[in-house]
């Protein structure tokens, strides 16, 4: 591996050595009958910096037509003058009953909360496992799968009204999602359980 690295290493110094080499001269060893060639045109010096930009003053530039700049352009966000009678419930939409602030997002997080509820699951911590699923559901609200397994977690936990709240919850998501056992779980929670007398 090191043979490979120092090979590669001196391959490419040859290769940017041979890059920054100014090329040979022509030889003068050829000679033609036509009258002699004026001087090559002067190279550009390739070792000059490109330009910069942050060292140019803004203030200095034209702000003429067809340029734009951010702080010349301002837009207007105010919503239409009947906007709240054509969308009649688009503020229900921003507005978080019970929360005093604002609402934490992180979708990673909920990820990792959602493997974490898992492993619980599977060791049959159901207690710990709602728990994970919960706080998924703070980082990320109406995520499928952890409302989804949140609703499993309930029913585990013989909490079959919470658990049927959260597979209707979970159809609300996703009313024609991958877990299609929801609303047989839905059914089996509505109807009369074993135990239970029919009302």
């Amino acid at each position: 591996m090191r043979r490979l690295f120092f090979l590669m290493l001196l391959v490419s110094s040859f290769g940017l050595r041979a890059q920054n080499s100014s090329p040979p001269a022509p030889s003068n060893s050829q000679k033609s009958d036509s009258a002699p060639t004026p001087a090559a045109a002067p190279q550009s010096n390739p070792k000059l910096a490109p330009p910069r930009s942050d060292s140019v003053n803004a203030d200095s530039l034209d702000n003429g037509p067809g340029e734009s700049s951010s702080k010349d352009t301002q837009i207007d966000l105010t919503p239409p003058a009947d906007d709240a009678k054509t969308h009649p419930h688009s503020s229900d939409v921003l507005t978080d009953e019970g929360s005093s602030g604002t609402h934490p997002w992180d979708p990673h997080r909920a990820g990792k909360d959602i493997e974490v509820g898992d492993f619980y699951f599977k060791k049959k911590n159901y207690k710990a496992a709602e728990d994970r699923y919960r706080e998924a559901l703070f980082y990320k609200d109406n995520d499928a799968l952890a409302t989804y397994r949140l609703a499993i977690c309930l029913e585990k936990l013989d909490r079959p009204d919470e658990a049927l709240e959260e597979f209707e919850n979970y159809l609300r998501i996703l009313p024609h999602g991958p877990q299609a056992d929801a609303k047989k779980a839905i059914d089996r929670l509505k109807g009369p359980s074993p135990g239970k007398p029919a009302k």
